[in-house]
């Protein structure tokens, strides 16, 4: 259901209650904010549970096996990384 909210003078926006309460949002609660054209996406930021982080490790290991990816080649890219930020 859209709702509207104002922006203050200082640039704040207050999220409605029914929304923060859905959402379970409470103070301090970090958001990702995305704008594009004229639309703007805030998403909250929720750090996972260990099982979700457990499960989310494996994925990830299993992705870079099945593309054969090696520990050796991700030391090689943060040396690159590191290499080219010194450059700039």
């Amino acid at each position: 259901m859209p709702m509207i909210t104002a922006m203050s003078t200082k640039g704040q926006i207050v999220l409605p209650k029914q929304i923060r309460t859905e959402m379970n949002l409470g103070a301090g609660t970090k958001f990702i904010v995305v704008s594009e054209k004229n639309a703007i996406l805030l998403k909250p930021i929720k750090e996972p549970n260990l099982a979700e982080f457990d499960a989310m490790l494996a994925r990830v290991q299993k992705w870079a096996k099945d593309a054969g990816i090696t520990e050796a080649d991700i030391d090689e890219a943060i040396k690159t990384v590191r290499r080219n930020k010194r450059k700039a």
